[in-house]
């Protein structure tokens, strides 16, 4: 009996608990709005990026791989000469090539690319102009340096949370309240775009760049976009 007693007293006071932890739950979510501010800038691109390629066939894979990696060092060798520019390389594919009954292999075919980049456009346009004589061009694109980025949202941020707290205060009066008490924040970032995937069409009419070596160019912009997502709770008179 007695430990039937003690049961039925762990119960009441875990059941008074729940009440009370539901209670709570429902007086915090109580005059609750959620909001969000966001703020915008357009930020100048301040890197390039280049892609070349070398494409060659052979019926021999060996010797074709060898005038590929040829071009490649080559390449490679050029540009690692100018100061600025980040050279990498790219992908590299082989692939058959078959006759018209697409039976029998024929010949082989490899492409390889090298990827540029650098913040000075004058130097890298100089460079892959200079590079096209052996080269092909695969795409050219422009994108923020990451650090810019960080330096943009870092500056952007205060803007973001005053741009917040003028909303709560819009909504605040709005509701007829007396004031407001934060209940959470998130600050978020982006809006910021990577270098697009590098394709042939983004070099159309740039193979003639050999003639004229420095062309032009315009970077363009991306938007960089920090938000502030939060809840507050309206204090009502």
């Amino acid at each position: 009996m007695r430990n039937l007693t003690r049961l039925a007293t762990a119960l009441a006071l875990t059941a008074a608990s729940l009440a009370s932890s539901a209670l709570f739950a429902d007086e915090a979510r109580y005059n609750q709005i959620s909001l969000r501010a966001e703020v915008n800038q357009e930020v100048a691109h301040d890197l390039m990026h280049v892609a070349l390629y070398t494409e060659s066939q052979n019926t021999d894979p060996a010797k074709l791989a060898a005038e590929i990696t040829n071009t490649l060092n080559k390449t490679l060798e050029q540009a690692r000469q100018v100061k600025g520019v980040a050279v990498k390389l790219g992908s590299r594919n082989s692939y058959p090539v078959y006759d018209d009954k697409g039976q029998k292999i024929t010949a082989w075919r490899e492409r390889a690319e090298v990827r540029l980049e650098s913040a000075d456009f004058a130097r890298l346009s100089t460079l892959t102009g200079e590079l096209l004589q052996s080269m092909k061009m695969a795409g050219m694109d422009f994108s923020i340096a990451s650090d810019t980025r960080k330096a943009r949202e870092d500056a952007m941020l205060k803007d973001a949370v005053n741009a917040f707290k003028a909303r709560a205060q819009l909504a605040t009066e709005a509701l007829g309240g007396k004031g407001y008490k934060l209940v959470s924040l998130s600050l978020n970032t982006g809006g910021f775009q990577p270098p697009m995937p590098m394709r042939a069409y983004a070099a159309k009419g740039l193979e003639s760049m050999d003639a004229a070596p420095t062309p032009q160019i315009e970077a363009g912009t991306s938007q960089v976009t920090v938000s502030a997502d939060g809840v507050i709770e309206v204090q009502m008179p």
